[in-house]
C-alpha cells in the first residue's frame, strides 16, 4: 500500500490580542508601566531650620525642665496652701506642718524607731527643710542603755548628721550617779551637740526632790565635760516645776502642733520639738521633729569645741 499522505498543518492566524500584545517572535510583550511623576520637595527655609534647632535645644536643656518643674511645683504649692497659715504650712514629704522662720531642723530618736538608714535620713529634703542634727537616746535611770544607741551614735555622723546624746532622767534616783552612768556610756567629742537631760516626770517624788537631784546631775556633767548641758522638757512641766530654777541652762522645749512656741522671749530656749509625727526616709516609725532657735553661726557656737 502506498504510504499515507502526511498532514500539513497550516499556521493559524494570530489573534488580534496576540498581534498587538506579542513581539515578532510571538512572545508576549511586557506591559509598559506609566512613569510616576517625581515631585521635588522644596528645601526648608534656613530661618525655619534655625527655629526648629533652637526649640529642640531649649526642650532638651535640663535648665528648661528645671524652670518648668520649679514653676509647676510652686504653683501647685500655692494652690494647695490656700487657706493655710503661711507661717505654718504642710510639708508633704515629712507629712507634718512645719513652722517657718527656722533654717536648722533635726530629729530625736531611740530604740522606738528601730534600725535607721541614716544616709536616707540625710538625703531627704523638701524645699529648704532637711535633717541637720539628731538627738539620740543613750541611757535611762541608773542601768538602762538604749539598745540602738551605739549603732545610731556611730552611723549618724558617717552620714553627715550632727549628733547629741540624751539621758532620760529618773527623779527618784541619785542625780550624780545617773550622770556618771550617762558619761560612762557616751564619749562626747568636738563637733557634737552638748549633753542633754530629758526630764518629763516627777515619778512620785516632790518637785523639790526632783530639782535637787537634777541639779546634781547637771553639776556633775558640766564639771566633767566643761559644757553646759541642755535641759529637755515639755512646756507644761517647765512652767510648773522648772521655770525660775535652771534659767542659766539652755532649754529644749516640747510643744506640739503650734505655729509658734508659746513661751516668753526671755526664756533661754535653743530647741523646739514641735511635732511627734514626722515621717522620715530611712525610718520605719514616726519621729519627733525639732527646730533650732538661731542661725548657722549660733548653731556652730553651741557645739562642743
Amino acid at each position: 500500500m502506498p504510504p499515507a499522505p502526511r498532514k500539513t498543518t497550516t499556521p493559524r492566524k494570530p489573534t488580534f490580542r496576540q498581534t498587538y500584545e506579542s513581539d515578532a517572535s510571538g512572545r508576549p510583550r511586557r506591559k509598559a508601566t506609566p512613569r510616576k511623576k517625581v515631585v521635588k520637595k522644596k528645601p526648608w527655609p534656613v530661618w525655619l531650620k534655625f527655629f526648629i534647632a533652637a526649640v529642640l535645644l531649649v526642650l532638651l536643656s535640663p535648665f528648661y525642665y528645671g524652670y518648668i518643674i520649679k514653676g509647676f511645683s510652686s504653683t501647685w504649692r500655692w494652690v494647695r496652701d490656700i487657706g493655710e497659715d503661711p507661717n505654718y504650712r504642710t510639708y508633704s514629704s515629712f507629712d507634718i506642718r512645719i513652722p517657718k522662720g527656722y533654717n536648722i531642723h533635726g530629729i530625736d530618736v531611740s530604740y522606738y524607731q528601730g534600725k535607721i538608714d541614716w544616709k536616707q535620713v540625710k538625703a531627704m529634703k523638701e524645699d529648704d527643710v532637711q535633717i541637720d542634727f539628731a538627738f539620740i537616746k543613750a541611757t535611762e535611770g541608773l542601768f538602762k542603755v538604749d539598745p540602738y544607741f551605739q549603732r545610731n551614735w556611730r552611723e549618724a555622723p558617717k552620714a553627715g548628721v550632727i549628733c547629741g546624746a540624751y539621758h532620760f532622767f529618773r527623779p527618784q534616783k541619785p542625780g550624780e550617779w545617773q550622770a556618771k552612768f550617762f558619761l560612762q556610756t557616751v564619749n562626747f567629742e568636738a563637733g557634737d551637740l552638748p549633753p542633754v537631760v530629758d526630764i518629763e516626770e516627777l515619778d512620785g517624788v516632790p518637785a523639790s526632790k526632783m530639782r535637787t537631784e537634777l541639779a546634781q546631775f547637771l553639776k556633775h556633767i558640766e564639771k566633767k565635760t566643761s559644757v553646759k548641758p541642755i535641759i529637755y522638757t515639755g512646756l507644761s512641766f517647765y512652767k510648773d516645776y522648772l521655770r525660775g530654777h535652771f534659767d542659766e541652762y539652755p532649754l529644749w522645749i516640747a510643744h506640739y502642733y503650734q505655729p509658734k512656741l508659746k513661751i516668753s522671749k526671755e526664756t533661754n530656749w535653743h530647741f523646739w520639738q514641735h511635732s511627734d509625727k514626722a515621717k522620715i526616709s530611712g525610718i520605719n516609725h514616726v519621729v519627733d521633729f525639732n527646730a533650732f532657735n538661731g542661725d548657722s553661726l549660733a548653731f556652730d557656737r553651741l557645739l562642743i569645741k
